[in-house]
């Protein structure tokens, strides 16, 4: 009979003691779980473009905010406002606000080198997207290569207005890497064609206005111009609302493949734009990020392809453009 108890003791005992065990392993288990999900509502990055004033950056902010959604992240969009001091606060608030990696569109190639010197200080990740930093401790850079965009839209022009035209060249924010890569691709075209004639560059800031009264003032200064060029499609159809205004018909290219431009190309407006990938840029953006936030090996470059839009082909880019 003592047997029995002793034997029925330690049965009890032993149950106990895996339901305790069960216990506690399922609590860990639990708090391993919400350890987890705690950390993946905590991760949080954020982006500063060098300007929300025109179409394509808010095209990439759009892009990049869905796909953060997507991946359950938080994202904090900040506009640069064209100024790279601007910029590199913005880096120091993210850094201070505790965002576990940062996407960084430079204004400027140099000034904004010290937005990536003070994400590396600070242990964060910063991924270049769409215009470049002359700065190699970037994490990764995701963009189009800017110079073939040059030297494709340039074709293009010549193509329509033959090799001893006279142009004028619209650039972007000088100093930027787009305007540096996209001049660089235009003078590879115009070094293999020296019958043109290039009367006058200027910056417009990537803007249409600008670019309006930049063109205004070289109709009246010159008789005759063939072609222009706009290193992005803003300035190309600013440049053309002047060519209008004043009762002339001067064909014109420009870059990314914005809403307008692909009107524009449609109705016979531009020559061509050359479509740039906002959402392809901005999404592998942040995925590459989100890589390097999590420990994994990330490529120096990533490589989106600009394409020509012509005539021909625009119907396929409008759903692409969205």
């Amino acid at each position: 009979m003592k047997r029995k108890l002793l034997s029925v003791l330690l049965c009890l005992s032993l149950a106990a003691g895996l339901a305790v065990g069960c216990g506690a392993a399922d609590k860990d288990a639990k708090k391993e779980k919400s350890d987890t999900e705690d950390s993946g509502k905590k991760v949080k990055i954020g982006m500063t473009l060098y300007s929300l004033k025109n179409e394509y950056t808010v095209r990439l902010a759009n892009a990049a905010e869905d796909e953060a959604e997507k991946l359950g992240i938080e994202l904090t969009v900040y506009d640069g406002n064209y100024d790279a001091s601007t910029q590199i606060s913005q880096v120091e608030t993210m850094i201070a606000d505790g965002c576990d990696g940062i996407i960084l569109n430079p204004q400027d190639a140099e000034a904004c080198s010290p937005c990536v010197d003070k994400a590396v200080e600070a242990g964060i990740p910063i991924v270049g997207v769409n215009t470049r930093v002359k700065n190699d401790k970037l994490t990764s850079y995701v963009g189009s290569e800017d110079v073939k965009a040059g030297e494709m839209e340039t074709q293009a022009l010549l193509d329509k207005v033959g090799t001893d035209a006279k142009i004028v060249i619209i650039e972007g924010p000088m100093g930027q890497s787009a305007q540096i890569e996209r001049r660089e691709g235009i003078q590879n075209i115009l070094d293999k064609n020296p019958g043109v004639e290039v009367l006058a560059e200027k910056t417009a800031n990537w803007s249409r206005s600008e670019a309006m009264t930049v063109m205004e003032t070289w109709l009246q200064a010159f008789d005759e111009i063939d072609g222009i060029i706009g290193e992005n499609d803003e300035m190309a159809l600013g440049a053309r609302e002047a060519v209008k205004a004043a009762n002339k018909d001067i064909p014109a290219v420009g870059v990314d493949g914005i809403t307008d431009a692909l009107d524009a190309v449609e109705d016979g407006n531009l020559v061509v734009s050359i479509f740039q990938n906002a959402d392809g840029q901005a999404r592998k953006a942040v995925q590459v990020l989100m890589d390097a936030v999590n420990g994994k090996d990330v490529d120096e470059n990533y490589w989106i392809e600009f394409e020509e839009v012509n005539k021909d082909n625009v119907a396929d880019f409008r759903e692409r453009a969205q």
